[in-house]
């Protein structure tokens, strides 16, 4: 046990020294840098505008419908095709996006159905780039620093999502939408340049392209049904984040339950990702591999007692505890969930693989937000929050006994398939 935390240093030094890993970190800090500002800035001036709880709801559907759409053909095309490639372009969509959102910020225009067009466009962007960075990672590091290479990236994606809201509200309460807007767009380009220097070694070769774009599709259902323990595990956070989620809520709450202004709403989406931050840092140096299936059922159960506590909570201090307490539980499941897609997948299927795992997050997140502000416009913000918690909790218990393969989960390589189906 001594020797644990050395190799641990040792592993993330060597980590940090492999060509282009830094690269492609400082690449995705500043993609999800620019994504975390505009979802932000986003919201509150949906908001603001509508002063419509249904509005943030449209929100989130117009930008979960086109991943719905795309995720499984972007999965395929990633196991085909230029990873790297596919992720710039991606990524230069969506700066195409905040170029459309500056204009109509510009030009004062009050029109919500164009933001929820540029939303629509934006969303079919991020069909590619969840699966292309999940899918890319393992091409960057070899398969004994990728449990690392996952904690590390982890932080760095987390750090965006603390500065990014905190930066968003700041830039808008300074020098409005339309600054903020720009900044989203120069931190994608930038991006994708830093992402043009990383060299890809660790490739294996492409699918073969005699199969049918039908049997490539069901090859990859296929594969997921025969693991119960990935499905375990990606439905749990599509269920647990799709009736728990309080993101939506967040500049509800900020206007009429704490009064803050944007700022405020700043640190409220930044006090979740802080939690995230640090814990991620902690597995970073000290990566989980015991009791890793019960521990995810505990982070969960973590999450849904925290987001319970939010929506009751009327003290701004103790609002953002809970949501600290959160972000660090999901940090939690999020890495072990990452880990094990990771472990157990082929490389020639896990864009395939990881277009379904994308696919349970977004409907977790933006068709979380469509349920969440659908439920607020019903019942009420904080009724809304208070059944959404417990809904979790619910989840958690009926899924530790639904999938008890899942609960037993010692180490990540237990989860592992044999080695005749990684060929």
């Amino acid at each position: 046990m001594s020797s644990e935390p050395s190799a641990s240093a040792s592993t993330s030094s060597g980590l940090m020294r492999q060509p282009g890993f830094v690269a492609f970190l400082a690449a995705r800090l500043l993609a999800m840098f620019a994504m975390q500002i505009q979802a932000v800035v986003v919201a509150w001036q949906v908001y603001d505008m509508t002063r419509d709880p249904m509005a943030l709801a449209y929100a989130g559907l117009a930008q979960f419908i086109p991943m719905l759409l795309l995720l499984m053909p972007a999965g395929d095309l990633i196991d085909r095709y230029d990873r790297k490639l596919i992720l710039t372009l991606s990524w230069l969509v969506q700066a195409l996006c905040g170029v459309i959102l500056l204009l109509f910020s510009f030009y004062d225009l009050h029109d919500v159905r164009l933001v929820y067009a540029a939303l629509l466009l934006y969303g079919a962007a991020r069909a590619f780039t969840g699966p292309g960075l999940q899918s890319l990672l393992p091409q960057i590091v070899p398969r004994e620093r990728l449990a690392s290479a996952i904690a590390t990236n982890s932080v760095i994606m987390r750090s965006s999502t603390v500065a990014g809201p905190l930066v968003g509200g700041g830039l808008y309460a300074l020098g409005g939408a339309e600054l903020t807007y720009a900044t989203c767009v120069a931190a994608f380009i930038l991006g994708t340049l830093l992402l043009a220097q990383v060299p890809v070694r660790y490739a294996m070769p492409r699918l073969n392209l005699e199969d049918g774009a039908w049997q490539r599709f069901t090859a990859g259902i296929a594969f997921i049904r025969s693991r119960p323990i990935i499905l375990g595990t990606i439905s749990l956070d599509l269920f647990a984040v799709l009736l728990g989620g309080v993101i939506a809520l967040l500049p509800i709450y900020a206007h009429e339950v704490l009064n803050l202004g944007p700022q405020g709403l700043g640190v409220l989406r930044s006090a979740m990702s802080l939690g995230e931050l640090v814990t991620g840092i902690y597995l970073s140096v000290r990566p989980l591999d015991r009791h890793v299936g019960l521990t995810m059922f505990v982070a969960v159960g973590i999450f849904g007692l925290a987001n319970l506590v939010f929506a009751l909570s009327t003290l701004f201090w103790v609002s953002c505890i809970a949501l600290l307490i959160a972000g660090a539980a999901d940090m939690v499941s999020v890495y072990i969930r990452s880990a094990l897609v990771q472990f157990s997948t082929p490389d020639n299927m896990r864009g395939r693989v990881n277009a379904v795992n994308m696919l349970f997050i977004g409907s977790s997140n933006e068709l979380g937000e469509f349920r969440a502000g659908t439920s607020a416009s019903l019942i009420g913000a904080i009724p809304a929050a208070i059944v959404g918690s417990l809904c979790t909790l619910g989840v958690v218990g009926a899924w530790m006994v639904g999938f008890k393969s899942l609960r037993q989960v010692n180490r990540f390589a237990d989860a592992a398939p044999a080695a005749k189906s990684v060929n």
